[in-house]
């Protein structure tokens, strides 16, 4: 019996050797919280980085469940760092549910929060005070980097401020600049705090900037591109407002737009992404009935549907709400979601699978695809 015990044992601990040893890539998990935010990164020491916990209120439990069935597909047993980039309920809301179903070991954030909110301040002040000071707690500054093995993390926005330092060492000219004017005399929201991350695995390069505002991706971007490029982008605010100062100067090869069926990833959104210069393609965590047929991506590179699914997608976007009406209430999605995987090595070729209809794409190195 004891043998038997004893060789268990080995088994268990040879199989968890060869999980750490074998993973050769950065992992990146884009979870569909419809169209909140919850992105993880895993990298291959097995650490993990998740940025955003999704949505409060009725889909809180919702969000916190499928996040923690990301992490454990992941092999993930902790949250070793978490970012909120900043205190929309669609970004921290999930939070106390995901605490209560995985360990969280270190939360990064902005500092206090700068648009009143009495069930986020109370929240804040409590549960989430409560949270992080049980473990670690960072506020995050322009320039700082996250120690995770293995993987460069720059923070390169937070409370308002950009980085000032060129990142691949020079900035240069960005020619798009001179097509926005900063807008002036407007408050400031929670929006424009957030903590933007830029993320260098070897040759391999990402960026996740949040719910960034046009402003704020104007001062990080013009006149001068202090970031370089990337090869994957993580579109803030939910792929809808990215300048094309900002989509366009990147270079991505892909773009993942992490919509809901009725947030982000309208008209002048997607033209941006289709028009940026060495794009190979777009990805959509949601199936948007404000694209319709006219600025939707193909089926194959969509991850989610709808429960109340349309016998056929309409030719003609669906025309969004005037600023300040309420929207009509989105078709629900409580059932089983699914996300991307974007698996990096550190060459730079990476694979973006859909976890929806097992379909992946990989995308070579640079220095292969000129």
């Amino acid at each position: 019996m004891r043998q038997r015990v004893l060789l268990l044992l080995l088994l268990l601990l040879c199989a968890t050797m060869g999980f750490t040893q074998f993973r050769k890539t950065i992992d990146i998990y884009v979870v569909d919280v419809e169209g909140g935010n919850a992105v993880l990164f895993v990298t291959p020491s097995g650490e993990s980085m998740l940025v955003d916990s999704g949505n409060g209120g009725a889909a809180a439990v919702r969000d916190a469940e499928r996040i923690a069935a990301a992490a454990k597909d992941a092999g993930v047993t902790a949250i070793d760092h978490l970012i909120i980039t900043h205190y929309h309920g669609d970004h921290i809301g999930g939070l106390a549910e995901l605490a209560q179903r995985i360990p969280i070991k270190d939360f990064i954030d902005h500092g206090p929060n700068t648009q009143p909110n009495a069930a986020v301040d109370a929240f804040l002040q409590g549960g989430y005070r409560e949270l992080y000071g049980k473990t670690k707690h960072t506020v995050a500054k322009p320039g700082d980097k996250i120690p995770i093995a293995g993987v460069d993390w720059r923070i390169v926005t937070a409370a308002t401020q950009v980085i000032k330092t060129p990142l691949q060492g020079k900035a240069t000219p960005n020619p798009s600049c001179g097509n926005f004017t900063p807008q002036t005399g407007i408050n400031l929201t929670e929006d424009d705090q957030s903590v933007g991350s830029f993320i260098t695995f070897g040759k391999f390069r990402t960026i996740h900037l949040g719910d960034l505002t046009l402003n704020r991706q104007f001062e990080l971007m013009c006149p001068m591109n202090r970031l370089g490029t990337v090869d994957l982008l993580i579109a803030a605010r939910h792929g809808n407002v990215n300048a094309e100062f900002l989509a366009h100067a990147l270079r991505p090869r892909a773009i993942v737009t992490n919509n809901g069926t009725r947030k982000g990833a309208q008209p002048e959104a997607m033209k941006i992404f289709f028009a940026s210069p060495g794009i190979e393609d777009v990805w959509q965590v949601h199936f948007s009935q404000l694209s319709g047929q006219e600025y939707t991506v193909p089926g194959m590179f969509i991850a989610n549907l709808i429960d109340q699914q349309q016998d056929a997608m309409p030719v003609t976007p669906l025309p969004a709400p005037p600023q300040g009406q309420q929207a009509p209430p989105p078709p629900e999605h409580n059932g089983k979601a699914y996300y991307f995987k974007i698996s990096a090595q550190q060459d730079g070729v990476f694979t973006v699978t859909n976890t929806r209809n097992g379909f992946s794409k990989t995308y070579g190195s640079k220095a292969t695809s000129n």
